[in-house]
Parts: structure tokens; C-alpha cells; sequence
């Protein structure tokens, strides 16, 4: 119980967003997360992927303790999350459940809830022990052309505060493909490298930037119904990009895949898909 509480006081990360613990287990735990406008969008609605990053901080928390001290590095192997309401200038909590351990893996349900019970996201996680195991060869990301087009709306993601802060920036937001970029810095670290939640973030944000760099910019209403996406291998203490792509459109639904890399190596860390919703 030591190791895990030691790991969510000491990852920057967690630090930043102020994520604080207030129940944890080797079966369940409960984290919660005070109100900051600076974990929001417009109009102070929790950023989805500060509510993605709780989700697998809860989720890692409970692994942490369940499989011990010696299990790292982990990382998520499987993760989806559904997004069933917008929490509003309010606190929430995750709730975190261990469904099942096995020798190296935990299955675990997350449930995020404001402070009057209302429901704002749901999510399955399954997250993996490596004991020390040696990493893996990532394969290389397909990547684009390397065009820099930010378009009209690149230079308007740095204005909102939460993805400011983690320093993402936009190099293409083209005809339904976009490439996002996130340097190195400390607040978006974990003990032992990237936060997968800061990762997810970019991840997240890297999926709706493709939705919108297909419609254009708009006086448009839009949000993250879902993100299904798997971690290969724990992000380092690197640069990372992250390309997406339009692959299907249904009037105002977007399914949009995703690659997240080094930016240097071009290794990939996590793939998926992200889908967007744009209602004109």
C-alpha cells in the first residue's frame, strides 16, 4: 500500500491536475478532484482528458497495490471510456473497482461521479504488471507527409488552459488529419516517464482535432462520446506526436484513429480511436 501511495504523491502529474486520494485498497479506491479552471474548457467544463487521466490514475493506483512494488513498469493494456455528461465548475471522484487479478493483469471499473452523484464517465481498464519484463519492440508509426498546415483553428488550442499546460501545440489540421505535438516537461511526467494521462490527453485531443479539421471551424456544439485505446509500452521521458485521421463520418459522429509516438524515434506508445462528436 506504501509503493501506491507513493507513486500518486510523487508523479508530477498527478500533482498538477490536484488529484487527491481518499480511499485506496488492493480492491477498490476512491480519488477525488477538486474544481480548477485550469483542468477545464470553455465555460468550465472538465477537459475530457483530465477525466481520462483520473480514470487511469484510479485504475494504476489499485494495480499498484494489488500487484506490489515489484510489478512495474505498468502500463495500460486496454482502456475504454464513455462520456455520459459534462461536470460543470464541480468537483468530481473516480471510483475505482477491482474486477479481477491475474498473475500480471488487473481488470478494473471506473466509474467517474460528481459530488451530487451524477454520472460523468464510465470506463474498463485493464492494466499490465511487466515484473521487470524486457520492453517491448514497438512498431513504427505511419505517420503523414510531414506537411505543416496548422489551418484556421491551430493556433486557438493553446488558448485553452488544461492543453496549454501540457504544452500540445498543432503542426496539421488538414481535410480530416491532424498531427498534434507534446514536448517534454515536468508536469507532464510520471515517476518513470510521460503520464499515460498526459499522454491520453494528447491522444484525445490529437482525435478531435481530425473530427474538426474535416467540418472546419463553426459555432458548432461538440464532445468525446468514447475513447478506445491501447497502451504498447509505458510513454519515456520524451517528445511525443500523435497523427489521426478520419476514417468514418455518420452526420455528427466521427470515428477518428490514432497514433501516439516519439517524436524522435517514432515509436508507438498508443493507438486508437477516438470518437468525436460535431453537432452544426
Amino acid at each position: 500500500m506504501e509503493f501506491a501511495h507513493n507513486w500518486l504523491a510523487e508523479s508530477p502529474y498527478v500533482s498538477t491536475l490536484g488529484i487527491v486520494t481518499k480511499t485506496l485498497s488492493v480492491e477498490d479506491a476512491t480519488l477525488e478532484l477538486p474544481f480548477n479552471e485550469d483542468n477545464c474548457n470553455p465555460g468550465g467544463v472538465l477537459h475530457g482528458g483530465v477525466a481520462a487521466s483520473l480514470v487511469v490514475i484510479g485504475a494504476h493506483a489499485v494495480s499498484r497495490a494489488t500487484l506490489g512494488a515489484d510489478a512495474g513498469p505498468l502500463h495500460t493494456v486496454g482502456f475504454q471510456i464513455n462520456y455520459l455528461a459534462a461536470a460543470i465548475n464541480e468537483a468530481v471522484y473516480a471510483n475505482v473497482k477491482l474486477l479481477r487479478r491475474g498473475k500480471e493483469l488487473c481488470f478494473l471499473n471506473i466509474e467517474v461521479k460528481t459530488t451530487e452523484n451524477k454520472p460523468i464517465a464510465s470506463a474498463s481498464v485493464a492494466v499490465r504488471g511487466r515484473f521487470g519484463k524486457q520492453a517491448a519492440d514497438l512498431k513504427t508509426a505511419i505517420g503523414d507527409s510531414g506537411e505543416v498546415d496548422p489551418g484556421p483553428m491551430g493556433e486557438r488550442i493553446g488558448m485553452n488552459s488544461f492543453i496549454g499546460n501540457r504544452g500540445i501545440k498543432a503542426e496539421l489540421m488538414k481535410g480530416g488529419r491532424s498531427r498534434l505535438i507534446m514536448p517534454w516537461q515536468d508536469n507532464n511526467a510520471d515517476i518513470e516517464g510521460v503520464h499515460e494521462g498526459a499522454a491520453l490527453a494528447l491522444f484525445d485531443t490529437t482525435g478531435a482535432m481530425a473530427a474538426w479539421a474535416e467540418t472546419g471551424p463553426g459555432m458548432y456544439k461538440a464532445s468525446t462520446p468514447a475513447i478506445q485505446a491501447q497502451v504498447l509500452g509505458p510513454p519515456p521521458q520524451t517528445d511525443l506526436v500523435a497523427y489521426s485521421t478520419v476514417t468514418q463520418r455518420d452526420e455528427e459522429l466521427f470515428w477518428c484513429d490514432v497514433e501516439l509516438a516519439g517524436a524522435v524515434d517514432q515509436k508507438v506508445y498508443i493507438r486508437g480511436t477516438v470518437i468525436y462528436r460535431i453537432v452544426m
